[in-house]
Order: C-alpha cells, then structure tokens, then sequence
C-alpha cells in the first residue's frame, strides 16, 4: 500500500526518528476506534511485511543523503559527531546513526533486506498508544496483529563491546565557515539504568541552569560566552555529560578555558544543598508535566525503553527525589576528570586521572519489584469539533480588553493563560521597532520586587511557566499552570508587566544573544533565502515601520539601541488600550478575571492605539535570486509571491485545500511524491498559503533543501507540478481524500491545548468564533476540483513567483 496516503488519508501526523539505542515510528491521529485500529494494524504489518526494494534505495538513498547534507550545515552539530568520535573508540556511540556519506551512497540493498530482516521483528519492539482510547480495545488489537506475528528463531545479537577507560584528554578542532565560535568539553559517564546517573543530570541542571547556574555566572555574565547549555542524554551503555558554550568577545579559547576551570574545579567550589534542591524541584515539575501530557509522556518513555525498561521513567524519577550534595559532588569529582576528557573547539573561518565507567545493571532486576505512584488525574472527554468547542467558550469584556474563555478538565489539571496587548500606531513607532522587539526579551529579566534568579526559582516552586513575546504594537504574555498555582502565577506575570526593573546588565546579555543569532544567520543559506524573499514581498521603504532590513541593517540597529530607548517604549507607549485575555483548560474564570482586572482597567498610556495595517507593496515579479554561502552542503530553494486574499473570502478555502494537494499533506503531496519519494532530489519539500484575517494580503511560498549541486533540477521539477497543477487541476478522488485529510488534521490541531489557545486568540482579535470553523468545513465539503483549479490559477502565477537559491553554489 501507498502508506503515506493512508497516513494522510487518516489525517494522521506521522513521522520515525532514528537514534544511538532505538528507532521510533509514530503517528498521531484523531481518537477514534477506527485510527486506533489503523495505526496498529499499520505498525505490525510493515514490521515483518515491508518490500525493502532495490529501486526504493536508488530515490531514497539522495533523500537520506540530503538530510545528511542538512546536518552538516550546522558547525554545532559537526563538533558533537566529531567529539563522539574521538571519545569513542570502540563502542558504536562514536558513530553518528546517519553514517557518512559514502555509507550512504554505497549501501548494498542486500546490507539493507539484512538489517530489516535482523531487527525488525516482534520480540525487538515495544507498542506505546497514549491519548483517548478504551484500553480493553487497545490490547485486544495489540493482541491480534501483533500476537500473530512469529517470532524467528534466530536470536537477537547482544553488544559485546565496551569502551576501555579513557586514558588521557582529547582534542578535536573544527574549521568551518560560520561566524560564532563554540567551545565544548565531553566526560564520559555511567549509562542511565545505573545509579549514579540521577547525580548526574542533577549535576547538569546545577551548571547549566540560566541565569543562576554555575557555567552562566562564570561565562555569560562575564561575557566570556554569550550561551552556554548542558545535556545528559539517557543511553542503554554508559554515555556522556556533554557541555557546550558559545564563544563571547573574549573569543573560543577563553570560553573554552573558563568552561575547563569551572567543571573540574566544583573539588574545591562543591555544589550545595540549595542548588540540589532547585534541580530537584525542577526535575520532579518535568516528571508531572510529562505524567500530564498523554503524547510528550509517550515520548519520554521511548527513551527509557531504549535505555532498558520503561520503568526506569519511574524509578529515575525516585533516585531523582533522593540525590543530595554529597552524591552530585561525589560523581562531580569521579567523572569530571582531565583524563576523562574531551575537547572540542569550532574556530570560524573563511576557508574551508582514569575514570572506570561502571557495567549498567540488568534493567529487569533493577524494575521487577518497582512500585508505582497514584495515578495522574484524568482530564474529560471532549470531542472537539468547532459546534462543541462554541458551546464552552464564553465571550465578554474586561475593560477594553476582549475576553474569551473556555474551561474544561485536563489531565494534570493544567491551564493556559494568553493576554496580548496592543499599543502605539505607525507614527508613534518609527524609530522604536528595535526597541519594541527587544522589549519582550526584559520583562522577564527581573522586576522591581524580584531579581530575575528569584523570579525564575518562584516559577518553579509553583511548576508554572511564563513567556513574553511580541513585536511593534503588539505583546502577548502566557502563563500556563495547574489550577491551584494559576492565580501566583498570574500575579508574577502581572508584576513582570507592571513592575519591570529594565536591570542594565541583562540588557547587554539579551543584545549579545540578538547580534550572534543574527550573525549566525548571515551565513546560513535558509535565513539568507528566507530573508531575501521576505525583502521583495513586503518592500516598505525605510523609515516604515513594516521596513525589512538586511541582516547587516539590523546588526547595526541593535549595536545602537539602548535601554534607555526600551524603557521609553514601556513607558510612554505600552498599556492596555485594546487587546485580547484568552484562557484554556483546568481554571475558573472569575479567579482569571479578579486577577488580572486591576492591571487591565487602569492601565492606560499617553499614546493612542491604531492598528497598523498590512498591505502589498510592488514587486519585481519573475526575478531569481541566487546567494552564495560557501561551505555549506545543503542547500535552500524557496519561492514566492503576494496576492490579495482574506480567510473571508470566497476564494479561502480553495486556496487551502488546494495547497494541502499541492505541497502542504508531507509525504503524499504533488511536489513531494514528485521531488522527494520519485525523484529522491529532497530531504524536505512543501508549499503554504498564508491568508491573514483583517488585510488582504496573503502569500504563496514554496520550500525545498537539497544538495546545491541539484537546485537547477528541482526548481525545474517545482516548475513542472506547478504547471501541471493549473493546467490538469485534480481528480474528484484526490480531492475527497484531500478533504478529509484536512478537516481531521484542524481536529487534530483542536483537540491540543497549546494550538486551541492560539486559535481562541486570534478569533477574539478579529472577531470570529467557532462558526468560522463550522462554516468553513461547509465549504470545504463543497468544494468541486474546479473550484480548486479556479482559485489557484487566478492567485498563482508560475511566471511571477520570486525564487531564491541559497547554497554553496560555484561561481559562474
């Protein structure tokens, strides 16, 4: 069978990762016992009965090569690999799961049919179903398609080889085109079934924790780095604390220094007691949030079923619980030693004492007797379709705010807060547009009553989370947080809003991070394409507010803001004028209300609102635009172009299915099935149409990644389906499957917390409601191929889009 059409015919969101200990295959589709059945059904079949054919390797043998190609645009990632490598001699965690190019390109299929034949059988895999479903139903299913499978003889092979203690420090240097430099040191470290791992990601949470962690105070704080992060990943042999720092002023030697001396100096500046308890907190947060969300904790369990069990999820969390001072001091001093050690160091550049790892311990007899805890609270059942989610939301005001609410049990009894404000006009904000993109970035830096450390540490004590972003005119904060903590937490965000301290020194932090993003991104050909196309799409002059700038342009902008200047911004412009307070899940809308309508009421500003409108500009259709990124593997096609629409007008919902034909359904798209599964000239290809709700302006873009070597062939392939599109339209059977697809992938959407939230602001902000929905799946239902054919070749014109090639590409 054609398994992404089934995929995309069940509306199903589908996808398979591979890593050093398991490869994962899973989908997520709406609850019904039809899916249910589908998806299992699915997974046996193609364990034991997939066509691993010869002609299938020729396409996708350049499709893998590409996403390989992807991975090596990133210096980052290269230092991994290349660390892994060097501290890794024997065991197979020194080999990145892709393999390398020519193991790519040379497979025999026979290597292939082998390996499928060895691994993929019914004794080597674990079945997780999380979400809404009967659990009788779900193991009578497991049971009959998957119990039926015969279990071979031949038993599984066991990994026999171990790492020897690594007896001295290693170096790796990477050279590559970039411009941020990066230091990072490796230690090998116990696997994550034996006991001392707990100690371990304590240990990781203590130093890498921002902003009060040990490596952000020694590095970023004196601006001998502008980021620094830690990571112990979970791995069935023993693996590795990795630690990774982005180089500051002082350059890539410095940072790497600072991290060394840090590390291996906890012997004499050893980690308290508080710190431990604040990873503690927040690894026992994470554990209940996970426990609470049915899809992330079937992810979470993937790894620990790689690892072992999936009990070990449990008995972690309790060796968590248990870890002190003395034991993260204890492994601090065991494994951060300098013959442990690996070193590596990214330089940019135009041109291209022993530690014995302990055995992990038989994961059965560690979980054999394990006892659970009470089971997470269950949230109701509700089926999302736009009628029932109308019936549970209600509207209203709170001052000059809109209000829209919809309340309803959740499992972990969590809720999500989101208040966008709206301030300032097109003349007020001239000259202001860095400022108010920044200003989001210091309202969570420290407050007038708390340091930016102690705000942080409040948030955990409660398990809550706040995030603040937004841009000219516009700033949303959100709070999520179960039911008993949501009204803190709503106080902490109301303090961040109304009490901001504006603390100097986080001022300087925040514009270093925005200057190395930016310099990152002037090398890399996805933001240079996407910044290229977005410049002749939205062509304001300068001096607009809705002016694009180049990346040089707004390097330059932010090296001269100044605190002052965002102050002035909050001051003078910011308040609640106008605006939209939205809330979804386990709360009581009185209490969001009594809350928040102190702030909301009087919160007024010198400055009157207008909103600034959007608008097409003129373009010089038909141009492509090739930009040259040396050293650079993979490289970016991407095309568009502007016309006028409204997701209110006839046209809409043509558009949107059509494009759902065309490049926006994954695997089973035109442009997909095409480029990537017959052609295997892409990793990734796909198409959007971008429709906004109060301007009629929406865009037509087309993305694809591949090897620079290909990008004249697939903008020719892009070029032929497109035509082909608008000149044979598509078939009613294509278009029926096309519906459903769609309609089940928008329930999909509905039936998360995060994306209703999202969905519920916007329909306040424009003033829609769950009719919008109702009515548009009318249409959709309506819909005839011509209508498809009619609406695309009136907004899409082949011979107008605006292409870019970003890549390393030779000079002609």
């Amino acid at each position: 069978p054609n398994i992404p059409k089934l995929l995309r015919d069940h509306g199903a969101r589908a996808d398979a990762n591979t890593w050093y200990d398991r490869t994962t295959y899973f989908e997520t589709m709406s609850a019904t016992d039809d899916n249910l059945e589908f998806g299992i059904r699915l997974e046996a079949d193609r364990l034991v009965n997939s066509y691993v054919k010869r002609e299938d390797l020729i396409s996708e043998m350049t499709v893998v090569r590409n996403e390989f190609e992807k991975r090596e645009n990133d210096p980052g990632n290269v230092l991994r690999e290349r660390m892994m490598a060097a501290a890794y001699e024997w065991h197979n965690y020194g080999k990145t799961p892709i393999g390398n190019r020519s193991d790519i390109e040379r497979v025999p299929i026979e290597s292939l049919q082998a390996f499928y034949r060895k691994h993929y059988r019914p004794d080597n895999v674990v079945v997780t179903i999380a979400g809404q479903f009967g659990e009788k139903k779900a193991f009578e299913l497991v049971g009959k398609y998957f119990g039926a499978l015969k279990r071979p003889a031949q038993k599984l092979d066991a990994t026999y080889t171990q790492e020897p203690a690594q007896d001295g420090e290693r170096v790796v240097t990477l050279r590559r085109v970039g411009s941020v430099g990066v230091a990072a040191v490796m230690y090998h470290v116990p696997a994550a079934v034996h006991p001392d791992f707990a100690a371990i990601q304590v240990l990781a949470r203590c130093l890498g924790r921002q902003p009060g962690g040990r490596l952000y105070k020694a590095l970023v704080e004196t601006k001998k780095a502008t980021g620094v992060g830690t990571d112990a990943a979970l791995s069935h042999d023993p693996g590795v604390l990795q630690v990774v720092a982005d180089a500051g002023a002082g350059g890539v030697d410095a940072a790497r220094d600072a991290l060394i001396e840090t590390l291996e100096g906890l012997a004499r500046n050893p980690v308290t007691d508080e710190e431990v308890a604040e990873a503690r907190r927040v690894f026992a947060e994470g554990h209940e949030q996970s426990l609470a969300d049915a899809p992330g904790f079937a992810e979470d369990l993937t790894e620990w079923i790689a690892s072992g069990d999936w009990r070990l999820f449990f008995l972690n969390r309790d060796r968590l619980d248990r870890v002190t001072a003395a034991d993260v001091n204890r492994v601090a001093q065991k494994y951060l030693v300098r013959t442990n050690r690996t070193v590596g160091v990214y330089y940019p550049t135009d041109k291209p004492d022993r530690a014995e790892i302990p055995d992990a311990p038989s994961a059965s007899d560690l979980v054999k007797d394990y006892k659970g805890r009470t089971a997470v609270a269950p949230g109701e059942s509700l089926d999302p379709t736009p009628a029932n989610l109308e019936k549970r939301v209600t509207r209203g005001t709170l001052g000059p705010i809109k209000t829209a609410f919809l309340p309803k049990k959740t499992r972990g009894q969590t809720a999500t807060v989101r208040l966008t404000l709206r301030y300032g006009n097109e003349q007020s904000l001239i000259g202001n547009v860095v400022a108010a993109e920044l200003l989001p970035n210091m309202l969570l830096r420290g407050t007038k009553k708390h340091s930016r450390q102690q705000f942080v540490d409040e948030l955990n004590r409660l398990g809550a989370g706040i995030s603040v972003a937004g841009g000219p005119g516009e700033l949303t904060v959100a709070v999520e947080a179960k039911r008993t903590n949501l009204p803190a937490a709503l106080r902490l965000a109301v303090e961040a809003l109304r009490e901001p301290a504006f603390p100097a020194a986080e001022f300087e932090q925040v514009k270093a991070a925005v200057l190395q993003s930016l310099a990152a991104n002037s090398t890399e050909p996805g933001p240079l394409a996407a910044q290229a196309i977005t410049r002749k799409l939205n062509s304001f002059p300068k001096g607009d507010i809705r002016y694009q700038p180049t990346i040089e342009e707004a390097i330059g902008l932010v090296k001269d803001l100044t605190l002052d200047r965002v102050r002035a911004v909050y001051e003078t412009q910011l308040g609640a004028p106008a605006g939209e307070l939205v809330a979804v899940g386990d709360f009581d809308p009185k209490v969001v209300t009594a809350e928040l309508r102190p702030v909301l009421e009087g919160w007024t500003s010198s400055v009157s609102y207008r909103r600034i409108p959007n608008a097409l500009t003129p373009v010089e259709w038909g141009e492509t635009i090739v930009l040259r990124t040396p050293d650079k593997a993979n490289a970016v096609y991407l095309a568009g172009l502007a016309f006028p629409l409204t997701d209110t007008d006839t046209d809409y919902p043509a558009m949107k299915v059509g494009n759902f034909l065309l490049g926006g359904s994954g695997l089973s798209s035109r442009l997909a099935t095409r480029i990537r599964e017959e052609k295997g000239l892409s990793y990734t290809v796909s198409s959007s149409v971008n429709v906004g709700s109060e301007d009629p302006v929406a865009t037509f873009e087309v993305f694809a990644i591949t090897n620079p070597a290909n990008i004249s062939q697939v903008d020719a392939l892009i070029a032929a389906e497109i035509d082909r599109f608008l000149k044979d339209g598509v078939t009613p059977e294509e278009l029926e499957g096309a519906k459903k697809a769609f309609l089940d992938q928008r329930k999909v959407s509905r039936a998360d917390d995060g994306g209703l939230v999202g969905q519920l602001a916007l329909q306040t902000a424009v003033g829609q409601t769950f009719q919008w929905d109702i009515d548009l799946e009318a249409k959709v239902a309506a819909l005839t191929p011509a209508d498809i054919q009619k609406a695309f070749r009136k907004y899409v014109d082949p011979k107008k889009l605006v292409i870019a090639h970003a890549g390393d590409f030779p000079k002609k």
